[in-house]
């Protein structure tokens, strides 16, 4: 597993690392309404997942903001935000923060894909952070699991991870 750390304490990821090449997790998470989510729904597309521990913190916050600025220019990408906010808090700050080209997804429900990414801190019951790119065949081929979990991850890979899977 990654060695992650959150606010210089060493934490327990859940559930098994995602590695580039495997196939991508399939997992059930909740959408802002309360619908089921999972990657098939997704199916044929490239998807720049991130995971983060809750969007009502300063790195969080920005960094779904920045992806959400940059979803334009990704071209065929859906990008999707994954924490285990309620699906009520996720709405309330998309609205707040005017996010349009990110959705958000909880995973409060079952941590189904904390445990599915390798991303549930057991200790806190929240998601590190992490980012993955599945391409259109849903296969894995970007992963960085950032080492502590309050830092931001490398948006210039990520973002050309995205733009060059197919």
């Amino acid at each position: 597993m990654a060695n992650v750390t959150f606010k210089g304490n060493s934490v327990t990821l859940l559930g098994n690392e995602v590695k580039v090449g495997d196939k991508a997790p399939d997992f059930i998470v909740l959408a802002n309404d309360l619908s089921e989510v999972t990657l098939n729904d997704t199916k044929g597309q490239v998807r720049l997942i991130t995971s983060v521990p809750s969007l009502d913190t300063g790195v969080c916050d920005a960094e779904t903001r920045r992806f959400n600025e940059e979803a334009n220019s990704l071209g065929n990408v859906k990008v999707l935000t994954v924490s285990v906010d309620l699906p009520f808090a996720q709405k309330r700050w998309c609205a707040a923060a005017g996010i349009e080209n990110v959705q958000t997804l909880s995973d409060h429900r079952d941590l189904s894909f904390g445990e599915a990414y390798g991303v549930a801190i057991q200790e806190l019951r929240l998601l590190t952070r992490a980012v993955f790119v599945v391409d259109s065949s849903d296969t894995v081929t970007y992963v960085e699991y950032v080492s502590e979990a309050t830092n931001h991850p490398n948006y210039e890979a990520a973002l050309e991870a995205a733009k060059s899977a197919k």
